[in-house]
């Protein structure tokens, strides 16, 4: 995309015009639990209602004032309406980044003025797969599936492809990579809701545990677990009159990298930095920051090597320096740039980017497990599917 195309795509139109009001999340530790032990606390729908349930309460309000809904799949916009005991008057799915990204057109629309993103899944106790034969199902509109003739249906497989071609090009070492679970563990540690609280990592533990694919360890990937989570979005100017401290959505912005009929291309040639350098200047130039504005940065982690990769790509350091990076500026707590302080996907919890949001929500908010010192702008990145988010949070 040229200047121009750049600056027409994003004119700022939805920057402002939204906040979070409320958040809320089922019992992801006790949860966890249980199913291991062989129990089924609920469903995906029922995780669903307790995190929307909480998210009401926080924001201050009652079922009634919600006009919109988006819920996370597997989840059915129409079957949620009817748990949740609500007639929006606008709705739909969407992953997590669309979500935010959907309210705030939906609101800047005028669609509706209250709209709950809620999201659901019981993928641990449903043993719900994301590679083999039958990943989700077997037909599910995924490169690993499209791949599956091949047989690459592992996402963990195709990440450590990247990994390797990255480790080769840049001379970068599992050593480095290791610092995003030390990082994200240690984080953690301090979070009462996070499922690996309680189970220090070293890097010398990381080094140690078994390879799953090479170059990738056991901590390089994301928990598995049921859950689910929910955030109350609102019009500005009525979460203002609302009471309960709001956190702004400062801007958003997305770009799409498809070629081939999957989104294998644009992880091996360039690790997505093509969608990553058109995201970061929209992102950033819609509210004039750059990435020495962060206070934090939370990124969509299903395996750790995303953050050094989008670390890159948004222009926190150069090409083929984010070892270094991270080594040098900390990454974890009392590091200069605090990355996934609720521990991610890898040790928190795996909510498919939905828990990022709220934690954006709870960092802003001095409400964290761990707060970050000062906290007044939060970014969210992610890179999967053949789609690059950003998202910028901040402090109202």
């Amino acid at each position: 995309m040229t200047e121009r195309n750049l600056s027409a795509a994003h004119d700022g139109a939805l920057n402002g015009i939204s906040a979070v009001v409320g958040i809320g999340h089922s019992d992801w530790r006790a949860d966890h639990a249980a199913v291991r032990q062989g129990g089924k606390p609920t469903d995906s729908y029922g995780y669903a209602a307790i995190s929307f349930k909480r998210a009401l309460d926080d924001a201050g309000i009652g079922k009634s004032e919600v006009d919109g809904l988006i819920v996370g799949g597997p989840m059915s916009y129409e079957r949620s309406s009817e748990v949740f005991g609500i007639v929006p008057r606008w709705g739909m799915q969407a992953d997590s980044s669309q979500a935010v990204v959907a309210a705030m057109m939906a609101i800047r629309c005028g669609l509706c003025e209250v709209v709950a993103l809620v999201y659901g899944n019981d993928q641990q106790s449903a043993k719900t797969q994301y590679g083999g034969p039958q990943a989700m199902g077997g037909d599910a509109n995924l490169s690993y599936v499209y791949h599956s003739p091949f047989g690459l249906t592992s996402q963990g497989a195709l990440y450590a492809l990247m990994q390797r071609r990255y480790m080769e090009l840049t001379g970068s070492t599992e050593r480095d990579l290791g610092q995003v679970a030390v990082g994200q563990r240690a984080w953690a540690s301090h979070n009462p809701a996070a499922i690996m609280k309680d189970r220090p990592l070293s890097l010398d533990d990381y080094l140690a545990s078994r390879y799953i694919a090479e170059p990738l360890h056991l901590h390089d990937y994301c928990l598995i677990n049921d859950g689910g989570v929910a955030l109350i979005v609102m019009e500005k100017s009525r979460a203002k009159r609302q009471g309960r401290k709001p956190v702004a959505i400062k801007t958003a912005a997305r770009y799409d990298l498809h070629e081939g009929s999957t989104t294998l291309r644009p992880r091996l040639l360039d690790f997505y930095h093509s969608g990553h350098t058109v995201v970061s200047k929209l992102v950033y130039d819609a509210v004039g920051l750059g990435p020495r504005d962060m206070d934090a940065v939370l990124v969509y982690d299903s395996f750790s090597c995303h953050i050094p990769f989008a670390l890159e790509g948004f222009g926190f350091c150069g090409i083929g320096e984010s070892g270094a990076f991270m080594r040098e500026t900390g990454i974890g707590p009392g590091g200069k740039l605090p990355i996934n302080t609720h521990g991610g996907h890898l040790s928190e919890s795996y909510m498919q980017g939905w828990a990022h949001q709220i934690e954006a929500v709870r960092q802003l908010r001095g409400e964290a497990g761990l707060n970050v010192p000062n906290c007044r702008n939060i970014q969210y990145i992610s890179d999967v599917v053949g789609r690059v988010y950003s998202i910028i949070y901040g402090a109202d």
